[in-house]
């Protein structure tokens, strides 16, 4: 049995920059180890994967409750566009809530909706609720599936983009990066 850390440095050279990250994210989740002992661990690491584990450690961070959720971040960190929060908790008149993405200072959030969040009528209903207080509160809220990262990240980069850009704030999506992690659907 090897340490959450060494299982992260092992698989650093068979694992891409996603993937990675997305282990990574799921140990500190568990609370079975954090970003800076990754970060440490990756740091003095020499052999195959070590420059991965380096870069990969750099973004792990603590609050992505889902794989899906660190794609979403990913997509946008490496698009260039500003790190969001994660895990914000906000409160309106009708109740608190948590947005798995969000810009606070501009009101912005981005959510990640798997499929049980239409299959279940109970959990589409509530979703549909709380979308719209907090739209009443000033919140621009953008929801992602599956689809929009992994076959039309470019249209969900762009989306992230106007909608930061609209709130405010001064933002480019600089970095071509994501492509190379997200490649999407070719044009048929």
């Amino acid at each position: 049995m090897t340490s959450p850390e060494r299982t992260f440095l092992d698989l650093a050279s068979v694992l891409d920059l996603v993937d990675l990250v997305v282990l990574g994210d799921s140990l500190v989740h568990a609370r079975v180890t954090s970003p800076a002992a990754l970060r440490t661990a990756a740091s003095r690491h020499r052999g195959r994967g070590a420059r991965l584990a380096r870069r990969a450690a750099e973004l792990v961070r603590v609050g992505a409750e889902s794989a899906m959720e660190t794609r979403v971040r990913l997509l946008v960190v490496l698009a260039g566009l500003p790190e969001p929060v994660l895990q914000h908790p906000v409160s309106t008149r009708f109740g608190s809530y948590r947005l798995d993405l969000a810009w606070p200072a501009v009101g912005v959030a981005l959510e990640y909706d798997g499929r049980h969040h239409i299959q279940r009528e109970h959990q589409w209903a509530a979703d549909l609720g709380r979308r719209e207080q907090l739209e009443g509160d000033g919140w621009r809220l953008l929801v992602v599936i599956a689809g929009d990262v992994f076959t039309t990240p470019e249209t969900t980069v762009h989306r992230v983009e106007t909608a930061l850009r609209a709130a405010g704030l001064p933002v480019r999506a600089g970095s071509g990066e994501w492509r190379r992690h997200f490649p999407g659907r070719a044009a048929a």
